[in-house]
């Protein structure tokens, strides 16, 4: 097989295929071969009929058409590798010659990824929240660890939120009992915000034996009128929560002072503040990089995008059981109207990775083999491999794949790259340095940490 690439306009290119005669007679003894086994002749088992029996039977045309059917799209991928086109859509395939006998010719128009400059990428700017913990933080979480073990004491003032409320209720909707909001010895704790905000506002500042009526607004948009309720406060409770010292900390941990405890209480939440400010970072740079794309988008690229966002949103939806089917009707709208809705976010994130692939072009960054490695064994851990396990049965054949990956370990670095030149800042206006984002554990580190916007 020989092959050409010409480039053509509008980000196509043509792709020309020559096959020698000798070369298309395999591809023609496995199209007979294939037609033998849908043929019955007399004499021949099904299969078992040889080549030039089904060609005097059938005609020396029977399975050219076959073979063409077949190794046509196969020839082609292997020029596409070959060239290292990145086509974004089906070729359009002509055969120039050998429909009918001899060598086998044939162009194959097809679109390909657009080459994109854009400038600005090494002077944007993010803010996002501060990764340091604060001591209020590090306080209230330690004071939810204490309520768990707290014990409940009558409260000798009125209530305040965070105190247990014990009432009998009764609301009422047009002068009838509503069901579920008529409950006698009801606890509640005051400040949650459960069933409708005037509850907690009545009862802040109330004590036991107050009667409370007032009215409140329906929570249902559709209904116009009020809820009525009667509240008896039959008893106010605070809790009374434990010391936060070594007993506590043995108690309530696996920790044996209350100082380790407040250090993993501190980590644990420097490592959530880590990872937020990591992924707003990502969204903002995303953003600012689809700003920088100027050039059209081709369509073809869109469309792919928002198919994956549908095979990705099918797979998440059916991991929970849920047919897409069901999906669509809980939310009111048509796979046509699904499949719009994703078209912006998919546009914008088609600006994002062709922005990428700039950074990448212009700053000379490629993967090494040790970043394909890398990726590699992220990949294998996914599917419980081994590189070598994987490389066997994913790549071994498909040069294409590897090229993929090898494609996803420069983008990661693109990536880092980028957020690496990125001015950050807290909300208060504090440099933050990039280095203090990274996660202790690479487990934490979402794989792609630019996107152009949550979905």
């Amino acid at each position: 097989m020989r092959s050409t690439v010409e480039a053509l306009e509008g980000n196509r290119v043509k792709v020309s295929v020559d096959i020698e005669a000798d070369e298309f007679e395999e591809k023609l003894d496995e199209a007979f071969r294939k037609l033998a086994r849908q043929v019955r002749l007399p004499g021949f088992r099904p299969g078992k009929a040889p080549r030039r029996v089904l060609e005097a039977r059938l005609g020396p045309q029977a399975a050219r058409g076959e073979a063409l059917s077949d190794a046509v799209p196969e020839y082609y991928a292997q020029a596409v590798v070959d060239h290292d086109v990145d086509v974004i859509a089906p070729p359009e395939i002509d055969i120039t010659s050998g429909a009918e006998d001899g060598p086998v010719s044939f162009d194959a128009v097809v679109e390909v990824r657009p080459l994109i400059t854009i400038t600005g990428y090494d002077q944007l700017k993010a803010e996002v929240p501060s990764p340091d913990p604060t001591d209020e933080e590090i306080s209230e979480q330690i004071d939810q660890l204490r309520k768990q073990f707290g014990d409940l004491a009558p409260a000798a003032r009125p209530a305040i939120d965070g105190d247990n409320v014990t009432m009998d209720i009764y609301g009422s909707y047009n002068g009838e009992e509503v069901e579920g909001l008529t409950v006698d010895d009801y606890a509640y704790e005051v400040g949650q915000g459960a069933v409708v905000p005037e509850i907690d506002e009545e009862l802040r500042g109330a004590k036991a034996g107050d009667i409370l009526e007032f009215n409140a607004k329906h929570p249902d948009p559709d209904e116009d009128g009020l809820l009525r309720f009667r509240i008896l406060v039959k008893e106010v409770q605070e809790t009374i929560l434990p010391d936060f010292d070594d007993e506590f900390a043995q108690e309530a941990s696996e920790f044996d002072t209350a100082e380790e405890l407040r250090a993993d209480v501190t980590e644990n939440i420097a490592r959530h503040k880590r990872v937020n400010a990591l992924n707003s970072l990502g969204r903002q740079v995303g953003e600012q990089l689809a700003e920088l794309v100027t050039d059209d988008i081709p369509d073809a690229l869109v469309d792919a995008e928002v198919a994956h966002r549908l095979r990705t949103l099918e797979m998440r939806l059916g991991s929970q059981g849920i047919e897409i089917e069901g999906y669509l009707e809980a939310i009111g709208q048509t796979a046509e109207e699904l499949a719009e809705g994703l078209r912006e976010p998919a546009l914008q994130e088609a600006k994002t990775d062709l922005a990428l692939r700039a950074v990448a072009a212009a700053e000379s960054i490629e993967a090494a083999d040790e970043d394909v490695d890398f990726e590699l064994a992220a990949l294998a851990a996914q599917v419980g491999q081994t590189v070598g396990e994987l490389k066997s049965s994913l790549f071994a054949d498909d040069e294409s794949r590897l090229k993929g990956v090898r494609l996803d370990a420069q983008m990661r670095k693109t990536r880092e790259w980028v957020l690496e030149q990125v001015e950050i800042t807290d909300l208060d206006g504090n440099t933050v340095e990039r280095s203090s984002l990274n996660p202790d554990d690479e487990s934490d580190l979402p794989p792609n940490t630019i996107e152009s916007q949550t979905t």
